[in-house]
């Protein structure tokens, strides 16, 4: 067996971040980039790797409305404070705000020559020249909020088109600043406009369930396409793609295919020219099924086709992205399937298990009814398992005995969930809890049974082999329970089977944990000793022992022979919520309601390093199986992963040590050789102070003719940061009288050199004034009662006749003795 180490260091990956609340949302033209609302802030996020490129910070008010200029290089957000904000994208810098309107900005669209519109509650659309920063058009004429506005595509047909929730469809002509029609057809809120490809043609999308086609030669209505559910975002199909409803071949001056997305939660392509639905979804990927079936939660917010119709973006309520990509389903027929999901907001996160035979994968539960698997190599989300009616509580994982990956779940629904990870289907369900599902457990060894802890306080025992074993996967089976324990008195948050199957460990509410004979499920011990509810328990993988953490700020160690506990630790400042042992059972991670991850070697008790990364609650806390990384989660929906860097960290100091060393021996050298450039030079690099000092010294810094030129030429090589730690150096040199008289002549030879004006460029230079100054004047003042003191001396001395009058001192006391001399 190889040599134990212990873990001193983990670094900390942000996988899974919150980049999309809700709201505005815009596509760069070139798709690549997405600009999300986050709460006050707008996160630019790359399409192809997920990842958060930059975030503009606002103005601590919500994001109401976004537009990405035609060239994708300025973005305009507006928010609740009234204000417009221009972005430079590129270095991501404001370049100018202004207040556009007396209401919140709903919507603005920007034209190809740079044009600005703003739709506003206030009723008023405002036209912007933005290189010129002033007003251009107001129009006024809905009688309600404006929600939609675009300009037309074209731009040479100076048309701007606008909706409302006052039912109506204006068209503003930009040339004679007037409204050049009004468009009334819809009887609900108008969310979507859209111009045809030959800018003849426009439609309208209302929540009243209807498409109206317009015609912008004369402005008459041309018909209307009914879609049975209430429009969020339409799009012109362009002709001839590969997108499924895409018409081959039109005729000139046809209407346009629309595609179509709303509170069904399923895209469909619908024939303007006909009004019939040429393609249509077979199932919604958004839908989940509820309890109540008068009570759905699905549907689409927005969406987009990509560049070249080359798939279809669409946005759901639930913060979620999903990128489409058109396939062929035979020779004539196409359809649309997932080809990447992004989730813009994971809410907060209540467990997290490595999932796959070689762990991969990550499985994370939040505040909704998916589970969903994420790669860990991209952190894209390649599945959601979807078949819970309430929120997820609780994961456990396990490989069966075939090999086979699985998963379990249990959640508030109080039903536990077994899923196939690899198909991502569920093969079975256990369903007997009248209260939700907290815990959950898979057996270690024989990997044949499940053990559930719900709110009812309860423990069941469910066999599930034979499911494993039947072939018939297309259906769920129902597993009866085999046992059941009433467990506890109060709700049961944790459990965890010893790694033999031999013992079950449960934690409740009611501040003890239990230890349980298997499979027949009968109490063996009771740890008492806890002040508050226990959060996790967790088996050793090699004592016999059991490790608990609590709300009590503390985690303990229990002897399952007698259930003494063994050890205590204590350093959280909040509740301890989960605690897993590292490093084959000598080492112990930990995390708590504080947002701190902390690190504990068992044989010391101590806590060996602390880790603040979360801004929020630690629910949820998983460690991988060879014990190299861990994942954490918590109230502030971000998933953190972790690498142990503790050998990497060892090597990078031993070798930052033997290059000190080299280093130590070149200034030695230096020093020998009297090679004063290079000294300093290596003193500044090793950050040697006194080594630093010695250099002055030897320089003769405050004695020698000559010195004051070469520590000129020395200080001139400094730049602003070495400037800085020499300024922090003669601090401290300065407070010291041994050492204050070097630091005075290098501070004046400072303040010669360098101008006063790169002088006050140094950061915190006012800092280190004010440590220099107060001994600065002490050390002067010291010297004035000096030189009085020598004065009175000379006087004292002279009067005694004790100097000798032929001595050419100059001074008080050689003047007397000259005058006595001349009486004589």
């Amino acid at each position: 067996m190889a040599p134990l180490g212990y873990k001193k260091n983990f670094r900390a990956t942000p996988a899974l971040q919150l980049f999309y609340t809700g709201g505005p949302l815009r596509l760069a033209p070139d798709a690549s980039f997405l600009a999300c609302a986050c709460n006050d802030e707008v996160k630019i996020v790359d399409i192809a790797t997920g990842t958060i490129r930059k975030s503009l910070a606002g103005d601590s008010e919500a994001i109401t409305a976004l537009a990405i200029s035609p060239d994708g290089n300025t973005l305009f957000a507006a928010s609740r404070s009234l204000q417009v904000r221009i972005w430079d994208l590129a270095t991501g810098t404001l370049c100018r705000s202004w207040k556009a309107h007396d209401g919140s900005v709903t919507d603005m669209d920007v034209s190809m020559s740079g044009l600005l519109a703003t739709a506003s509650i206030d009723r008023s659309i405002r036209v912007w020249d933005v290189d010129g920063g002033f007003c251009t058009h107001a129009f006024r004429g809905h009688k309600g909020i404006v929600t939609k506005v675009i300009f037309h595509p074209d731009p040479h047909r100076l048309l701007l088109f606008s909706g409302g929730d006052d039912a109506t469809v204006r068209v503003w002509d930009l040339v004679t600043k007037k409204s050049a029609a009004l468009l009334e057809k819809h009887f609900s809120t108008v969310t979507s406009l859209a111009v045809s490809a030959n800018g003849w043609s426009l439609i309208s999308g209302a929540r009243d369930k209807v498409l109206n086609i317009w015609s912008l030669r004369d402005y008459s209505h041309e018909g209307t396409v009914p879609v049975f559910e209430a429009v969020e975002a339409i799009c012109v199909v362009p002709d001839g793609c590969n997108l499924p409803g895409s018409s081959i071949q039109k005729k000139k001056g046809s209407k346009p295919n629309v595609l179509t997305v709303g509170e069904l939660g399923v895209i469909r392509v619908f024939s303007a020219e006909g009004g019939n639905c040429v393609y249509k979804q077979n199932s919604s990927d958004v839908s989940i099924a509820t309890e109540d079936a008068d009570e759905t939660k699905r549907g689409f917010t927005a969406a987009y086709i990509l560049p070249d119709a080359k798939g279809v973006l669409c946005i759901t309520y639930d913060h979620r992205l999903f990128f489409y990509e058109p396939f062929l389903v035979d020779d004539k027929q196409r359809d649309l399937r997932i080809s990447k999901r992004l989730i813009g907001c994971n809410d907060e996160i209540t467990d997290l298990r490595y999932v796959g035979s070689d762990e991969t994968s990550l499985a994370v539960a939040s505040n909704v009814e998916q589970v969903r698997i994420y790669d860990l190599s991209s952190m894209a989300c390649t599945q959601e398992l979807t078949g819970h009616t309430d929120i997820v509580l609780c994961l456990d994982t396990c490989l069966s005995s075939q090999g086979k990956s699985v998963l379990a779940s249990g959640g508030k629904d109080h039903t536990a969930r077994l899923w196939d990870v690899t198909s991502g289907k569920c093969f079975a369900m256990c369903t007997g809890h009248s209260a939700a599902v907290g815990a959950i457990a898979f057996s270690k060894k024989k990997r044949s049974f499940l053990l559930t802890g719900s709110r009812d306080r309860s423990i069941k025992f469910w066999d599930f082999q034979f499911v494993i074993d039947d072939n018939q996967q297309d259906r769920v089976a129902k597993l009866s329970c085999i046992r059941s324990a009433a467990a506890h008195d109060k709700d049961i948050n944790s459990l965890s089977v010893a790694p033999n199957d031999s013992l079950l460990c449960s934690g409740s509410q009611d501040g003890t944990a239990r230890i349980w004979k298997l499979p027949e499920l009968t109490l063996a011990t009771t740890l008492k000793g806890h002040k508050r509810g226990v959060w996790s328990v967790e088996f050793s993988p090699i004592d016999q022992c059991v490790l608990t953490s609590s709300g009590d700020k503390t985690i303990r160690i229990w002897a399952l022979s007698d259930g003494s506990c063994l050890k205590t630790f204590e350093g959280h400042t909040a509740s301890v919520l989960r605690a897993s042992f590292l490093s084959r059972g000598t080492q112990i991670i930990s995390s708590g309601a504080d947002g701190l991850v902390k690190l504990w070697t068992i044989k010391s008790n101590e806590c060996i390093n602390t880790f603040d990364q979360h801004n929020d609650k630690i629910w949820a806390l998983a460690v991988n199986s060879n014990n190299e990384s861990f994942a954490t989660g918590g109230g502030d929906a971000l998933v953190t992963l972790w690498e142990d860097c503790t050998a990497s960290d060892e090597e990078e100091a031993a070798r930052q040590e033997a290059e000190e060393a080299l280093k130590d021996q070149d200034l030695a050298n230096a020093l020998a050789d009297t090679d004063y450039d290079k000294a300093v030079q290596l003193a500044f690099e090793l950050r040697r102070p006194f080594k630093l000092l010695g250099v002055f010294t030897d320089l003769g810094a405050f004695g020698r003719s000559g010195t004051d030129a070469t520590l000129a030429s020395l200080l001139k090589k400094l730049d602003s940061a070495y400037l800085r730690l020499l300024l922090e150096y003669i601090r401290e040199w300065n407070s010291k009288p041994k050492f204050c008289y070097v630091a005075q002549h290098v501070l004046h030879c400072v303040f010669n050199v360098f101008p006063a004006s790169e002088i006050v460029e140094v950061p915190g230079i006012s800092e280190l004034l004010e440590g220099i100054l107060p001994y600065t004047q002490r050390h002067f003042n010291r010297i004035g009662r000096l030189e009085q003191s020598c004065y009175l001396a000379d006087y004292t001395l002279a009067c005694m006749s004790v100097l000798d009058p032929s001595d050419q001192l100059p001074g008080l006391g050689g003047e007397i003795h000259a005058k006595k001399k001349q009486k004589l």
